[in-house]
């Protein structure tokens, strides 16, 4: 009962965690700015899509992080959760590893949590075995990240574009 009950703390705090991070981009709950910060927020980040781009992606981190916290689905809610942790890793990789510089270490952290939540299954304190759910098989978790990163990485490759460089002004003669 020790492993399934430290499953479920990992469940929900991670769960509830990404939940939480997608309410803030689109409401003014728990310290968000509304759907107009969280639309600025992906613009200043270099994402097009406006408002569209903060609603899908408040979707994907309110839907997989309340299916992790809830343990169902489990693979399925760990690849949601890995697609937009990666997102986010990506966008903080220019920043180095540490959070306390904007780094990546945060998404790395919730990446793992929910590839390693993936591997074990949610445990018996869990939707997916008080539906009846068999364990998911071990390729399930393998399937989690792949598609999970190829999920995020195809994302910032449809919706990043690079910074405008700055025009270019000709020499001045003294």
């Amino acid at each position: 009962m020790d492993t399934d009950t430290g499953l479920l703390l990992l469940r929900l705090l991670a769960g509830l965690l990404i939940a939480a991070h997608g309410v803030q981009k689109v409401s003014f709950l728990l310290g968000g700015s509304g759907l107009a910060g969280g639309t600025e927020e992906f613009r200043h980040d270099g994402f097009r899509g406006g408002a569209l781009t903060a609603i899908a992606a408040a979707a994907s981190q309110i839907g997989s992080g309340l299916l992790l916290a809830a343990g169902a689905l489990t693979p399925l809610a760990a690849a949601g959760a890995i697609g937009v942790m990666t997102v986010a890793l990506t966008v903080k990789w220019p920043n180095g590893l540490w959070v306390q510089h904007d780094g990546y270490e945060y998404p790395l952290v919730l990446i793992t949590v929910a590839t390693a939540l993936a591997l074990t299954g949610p445990g018996r304190l869990s939707a997916d075995h008080a539906l009846g759910l068999p364990h998911w098989p071990g390729w399930s978790a393998a399937a989690a990240l792949a598609f999970g990163v190829a999920g995020g990485l195809a994302v910032r490759a449809l919706l990043h574009h690079p910074p405008t460089p700055a025009p270019r002004t000709p020499p001045t003669s003294p």
